[in-house]
C-alpha cells in the first residue's frame, strides 16, 4: 500500500482508459496523499500549493503556440512541405516513397538532437515545424507514432549521453554533482561510458519502432489538417524574410535570457510589426496557439501538483527502504528493483531532472554498501533517473512530440505518444540499464 506505487499506478490506468491527464493527475495525486495519512484537505491543498512549479513552463508552452502560429503564417514551414512533396512527385514509386519517408525521419532525429545539445531550445521546435508537414505525413501514409518515437528519442538520449546543452545539466550538474555529494567516486570522463549502453538499448528500441512495429502505411484523413495546400500556395518573399529575423531574434534571446517565454514573445511581435500577422489579427493568431498548447500547459501545471503529493507524502523513502529489506545481498536484483523504483518514480513526476535528486541520496549509499563500482553506480542511477521520462504521459518528452502530430486531432497522446514509447524506450532501458550495473 505504498503511497508512490499506487498514485502512479492509478495515474497509468485512468490515463489508459482514456481519462484526461489533467484528471488523471490530481485524483490520483489526491489518493496517494490519503493512502500516505493525509486528510482529503491536506492532499488537495499540498496539491494546490504545488501547482505553481508548473506555472512557467505552461505559460512558456502557450507563448511557444502563439510564435508557432505566426510563423505558420509566414509561409516558410508550407514552403517546406512544398519542397518535399515537389520531390515526391505525383505518381512516386514505392522506392522512392521509401526514400522520402526515410529523409525527413533522419530530418527531424537530427533537429531533435539539436534541439539537447547543438541550439538547446528542447521541445520548441516542435509546434513550429511539425503541424505544417502533416500534410505531408498524411500523402506519404506515414505513422505517426513512428514519428512520435523518433523525436522522444532525440529528445532523450542525447541529454543522456553527450554532456553539452541540456546533456551537460542533466550529466555534470545533475547526475555527477549527487554522486559526489553523496559519497561515490565518480568523474565527468564516466559519464558517456556509464551511459553509453542504456542509450544503446534505446538506440535498438527505435530501430525496431522505425522498421518494425510502425513501418506500414497508416491512413489519416487530410480533410482533418488544417493547413494551406502547398501545391497551391504562393509564398511572399518578404514575409520569409520577416519569419527568418523572428526566429534568429526568439532563438538568439532565448539563449541570451535562458526564457522561452521571452524569446518567443518577441518573435511574436516581430511578425505583428513585419505585417505578417495583421495588428487586428494579433488576438486571434495569438488565442489560436494558446489552445494548440493549452492542454500540455495543464498536464506540466497538474503534474507539478501531482509531485508536490507525492514528495510530502514521503513515500518514495519508505518504498526504497521495504525493497531494500528483500534484496539482501543480490546485486543483480538490487540493481533491477532499482532500475524499476527509478521508473514509477519518473513516470508520475515525469522529469528524470526532478527524479535524480531524490533517489540519489538513497541510491547512492545502497550502491556502494553493495559493492557496485563508481560507473555501475553512474549506470544504475543515471539510467533509474531517465526511466519514465519517455513514456510519462506528464513528461515533457511525450507531450512535446503530442503538440505537434495532434495538431488535427489524429494522434492521441496516451495510445499513439505515451505507450509506444514506453515500450520502445522504457523497456531496452531496464534490460540495459541493468547489464551495465552488472558488467560495469
Amino acid at each position: 500500500m505504498n503511497p508512490v506505487v499506487i498514485a502512479v499506478c492509478l495515474m497509468l490506468l485512468l490515463s489508459l482508459l482514456r481519462i484526461n491527464v489533467v484528471i488523471s493527475l490530481t485524483l490520483s495525486a489526491i489518493v496517494g496523499g490519503m493512502i500516505a495519512g493525509l486528510s482529503l484537505t491536506e492532499s488537495a491543498n499540498i496539491f494546490a500549493n504545488g501547482l505553481g512549479g508548473g506555472a512557467t513552463i505552461a505559460l512558456s508552452y502557450a507563448m511557444l503556440g502563439a510564435f508557432a502560429v505566426a510563423i505558420s503564417r509566414s509561409g516558410i514551414t508550407d514552403l517546406l512541405a512544398f519542397k518535399i512533396i515537389k520531390a515526391l512527385g505525383a505518381d512516386a514509386s514505392p522506392g522512392r516513397i521509401i526514400w522520402i519517408k526515410s529523409m525527413l525521419l533522419v530530418a527531424l532525429l537530427l533537429v531533435a538532437i539539436s534541439s539537447q545539445n547543438l541550439i538547446p531550445i528542447h521541445i520548441a521546435f516542435i509546434p513550429i515545424l511539425i503541424p505544417p508537414l502533416l500534410h505531408v505525413m498524411a500523402k506519404l501514409k506515414l505513422d505517426r507514432r513512428a514519428v512520435a518515437c523518433v523525436l522522444t528519442f532525440g529528445l532523450t538520449a542525447t541529454y543522456m549521453t553527450l554532456p553539452i546543452g541540456f546533456g551537460g545539466i542533466f550529466l555534470n550538474t545533475v547526475l555527477l554533482a549527487n554522486m559526489v555529494e553523496n559519497g561515490v567516486a565518480a568523474t565527468k570522463s564516466m559519464l558517456p561510458m556509464a551511459m553509453a549502453l542504456p542509450v544503446g538499448g534505446m538506440f535498438l528500441g527505435l530501430l525496431v519502432a522505425v522498421f518494425f512495429s510502425y513501418r506500414k502505411p497508416r491512413i489519416y484523413d487530410e480533410s482533418k489538417i488544417v493547413s494551406v495546400e502547398p501545391e497551391h500556395i504562393q509564398i511572399n518573399f518578404a514575409h520569409l524574410g520577416i519569419a527568418a529575423l523572428a526566429i534568429l531574434s526568439a532563438l538568439s534571446l532565448q539563449l541570451y535570457s535562458d526564457s522561452i517565454i521571452l524569446g518567443a514573445m518577441v518573435g511574436f511581435m516581430i511578425f505583428t510589426l513585419g505585417g505578417v500577422v495583421k495588428f487586428k489579427e494579433s488576438q486571434d493568431a495569438f488565442t489560436q496557439g494558446v489552445k494548440m498548447m493549452s492542454l500540455i500547459g495543464f498536464i506540466m501545471i497538474a503534474a507539478a501538483g501531482f509531485a508536490a503529493v507525492i514528495k510530502a507524502t514521503d513515500g518514495i523513502g519508505s518504498l526504497v527502504e521495504a525493497v531494500s529489506l528483500t534484496m539482501g545481498d543480490n546485486k543483480a536484483l538490487a540493481a533491477l528493483t532499482m532500475l524499476i523504483v527509478g521508473l514509477l518514480i519518473t513516470m508520475g513526476i515525469g522529469s528524470s531532472f526532478s527524479t535524480i535528486p531524490i533517489i540519489a541520496p538513497i541510491y547512492a549509499p545502497m550502491c556502494i554498501a553493495m559493492g557496485f563500482s563508481p560507473l555501475a553506480t553512474l549506470a544504475i542511477i543515471g539510467t533509474a533517473g531517465a526511466l519514465g521520462d519517455a513514456g510519462s504521459p506528464a513528461s515533457d518528452s511525450t507531450l512535446g512530440p503530442t503538440s505537434g502530430l495532434n495538431a488535427d486531432g489524429q494522434h492521441d497522446h496516451i495510445w499513439d505518444s505515451v505507450v509506444p514509447t514506453f515500450i520502445h524506450y522504457n523497456i531496452p532501458l531496464i534490460i540495459f540499464g541493468w547489464i551495465a550495473a552488472m558488467v560495469l
